[in-house]
């Protein structure tokens, strides 16, 4: 039975508009909606955004098409293929973006505490750290904590007042029109199976106003059910679905497909200034769509990537080099 739910990949994109806040599946280079994030730049989307319980290739394309305004997060790098966000780091010395940066630990409660219905989180993390140095609250600076969609304090410091804890940091939820997932299977109605670890993606999908879902195959809705254990992100937390094999290319679809590392190594090498981004991505995305960009990588690459089903990972993969 089919909900309604399906989208292609342009109007995805679409729902999508300018100056939305965003979040998105996976962690670093593994599960990041790539095709989808090609066609935001395609699209030419504005003043995005981004809060991220951690950033990755996916920050680092969107930040370097100039379509983003504000990042909240805590890092954001290609691991070993680049270990920091270039794009991103010029943006900011050009003061072309705002960062907020808070913790690691810091953006998952945020993220846990939305997903609840809860306001804020308290934790004792990073206390004593320039974190909570007022300073550095950028968007209170900007002037853009409206009390609406973004908060009206970045922190707020309290006194445990049920066990004696000690001080506690108060840290807002995050606020985030729409969150983007990335996955293996999807069922016809919604309901979202991840294999290998499933990250923050179900508090991402509870946090966003609205879910939407991008698989590398939807399936019948009653084969998920067989396994229901198995399944992670329940049908009606998720408001739209759409099918893209390989759509986490260049980053990794654990089970599927590897992180195609010489890829995000030419990226970062390629992209430390914009002139060098303008041409990376006039020969990546412009005037592609996802089938052709495929085709431009070439099958005997993507299937050098394809995972073993045993194993789980490509045994034609050269690592530790």
């Amino acid at each position: 039975m089919s909900s309604g739910k399906r989208i292609n990949l342009q109007q995805a994109a679409e729902i999508i508009k300018d100056g939305s806040s965003l979040t998105f599946s996976g962690f670093t280079i593994w599960r990041r909606p790539f095709a989808l994030i090609y066609e935001l730049i395609r699209q030419r989307r504005k003043g995005l955004h981004l809060i991220e319980v951690n950033g990755g290739p996916q920050t680092e394309f969107l930040v370097g098409a100039g379509c983003v305004d504000i990042w909240e997060s805590c890092w954001v790098g290609h691991e070993l293929y680049g270990k920091y966000g270039a794009n991103l780091s010029r943006k900011v010395g050009s003061k072309e973006i705002i960062v907020e940066d808070y913790s690691h630990a810091e953006m998952m409660f945020r993220f846990a505490a939305a997903a609840s219905g809860a306001p804020y989180a308290a934790t004792q993390t990073a206390l004593g750290t320039d974190l909570h140095n007022p300073e550095y609250d950028m968007l209170g600076r900007a002037g853009l904590r409206d009390g609406k969609r973004i908060a009206k304090h970045k922190y707020r410091f309290t006194e445990d007042p049920f066990f004696g804890a000690g001080a506690q940091v108060l840290v807002p939820a995050a606020k985030v029109d729409v969150a983007v997932i990335c996955v293996q299977q999807v069922g016809e109605e919604g309901t979202v199976r991840v294999s290998g670890q499933y990250y923050s993606d179900p508090e991402a999908a509870r946090a966003a106003d609205i879910t939407i879902v991008m698989a590398e195959e939807i399936v019948p809705e009653e084969y998920l059910r067989r396994e229901s254990d198995r399944n992670t992100i329940a049908s009606f937390e998720v408001d739209h679905i759409l099918e893209c094999p390989f759509g986490a290319h260049p980053t990794g679809m654990f089970g599927r497909y590897d992180v195609d590392g010489a890829f995000l190594k030419d990226f970062y090498g390629r992209t430390r200034t914009q002139e060098g981004f303008d041409d990376f991505a006039k020969e990546w995305i412009h005037g592609l769509d996802h089938m052709s960009y495929l085709e431009k990588l070439g099958w005997p690459r993507m299937l050098n990537l394809k995972a073993n089903t045993a194993l789980n990972y490509s045994t034609g993969t050269k690592r530790g080099q």
